[in-house]
């Protein structure tokens, strides 16, 4: 065989496998490396179940951190209605999760982004999903605590340390954590509830509060205080011995709800920050 008949069957050898190299498909492999993690995806019950206790619905923006191969978000999509997008480093990943997103039909709703997750503005998030390690979690979570009262956050495994979840679920052993982003009442308020006004100082612990009323010359503690996102609640016993209930909302320096005592009076109340 002369050299250029040589040449023309290493060629022809040659010309079949870059062609198959380029098109054939990537498969993720548990435990391969990643940004800032390895890779191992959340079984779909755990999912489920994340997305299940956010209470997602067709009204949701959601956000998954470290999206992998796109499941949290195309079930976002798909069983809940949500629109929903993913973040996630690997553009491998990106693509097959793109992919996916087409081949399950909610590729308008489900979509994927090549971004680094601490770079990355998801504040018009109403729902936010992880499976990140603790300190990646901790880092992320003065992000997560400045965004707007009431944002729902669901992670696979991993805690936020001393922010207590307000649900913990169980899976065939695994766990998955829930929090609702409580608005910021630390301070002194002057509440006027239905024309009688006084202080109430309030201490926070994330979504965890108690205080003070001022009752005359008495600090007066509150009772049952509580944050869920921006609602909140309490009650007091006055100086004529009647207990005063309150629920409303939090508006940044303002709260105002609706009252009630056990003599039966019921009114409005405002409160201000001072």
């Amino acid at each position: 065989m002369t050299p250029f008949a040589r040449a023309l069957a290493l060629l022809a050898l040659l010309v079949p496998l870059a062609a198959n190299a380029q098109t054939q498909k990537f498969e993720p492999q548990v435990g391969q490396a990643g940004k800032d993690v390895i890779w191992v995806p959340t079984p779909e019950e755990v999912v489920e179940r994340m997305l299940t206790m956010a209470q997602v619905g067709p009204n949701d923006v959601v956000f998954d951190l470290g999206s992998g191969d796109g499941r949290t978000v195309i079930m976002a999509a798909k069983k809940f209605g949500a629109r929903a997008q993913g973040i996630e480093y690997n553009p491998d990943m990106v693509k097959l999760s793109q992919d996916n997103a087409q081949k399950a039909g909610v590729a308008e709703r489900a979509q994927f982004r090549r971004a680094d997750i601490f770079a990355t503005d998801f504040s018009q998030a109403s729902v936010i999903t992880l499976y990140l390690l603790p300190a990646l979690n901790m880092k992320l979570r003065p992000t997560i605590l400045s965004m707007k009262p009431g944002t729902r956050v669901a992670s696979h495994s991993f805690t936020m340390e001393d922010w207590e979840a307000d649900e913990i679920s169980t899976m065939d052993g695994r766990r998955a954590y829930f929090w609702i982003v409580p608005a910021n009442v630390m301070g002194t308020w002057a509440l006027d509830a239905g024309g009688q006004k006084s202080d109430i100082a309030l201490e926070q612990t994330f979504q965890k509060i108690n205080g003070t009323v001022a009752l005359g010359g008495v600090q007066g503690g509150l009772r049952e205080a509580r944050m869920r996102g921006p609602q909140i609640s309490f009650a007091y016993v006055d100086q004529a011995g009647v207990r005063r209930e309150f629920a409303g909302t939090v508006n940044g320096r303002q709260m105002q709800g609706n009252f009630r005592d056990d003599k039966g009076q019921e009114g409005r109340w405002t409160a201000t920050k001072k």
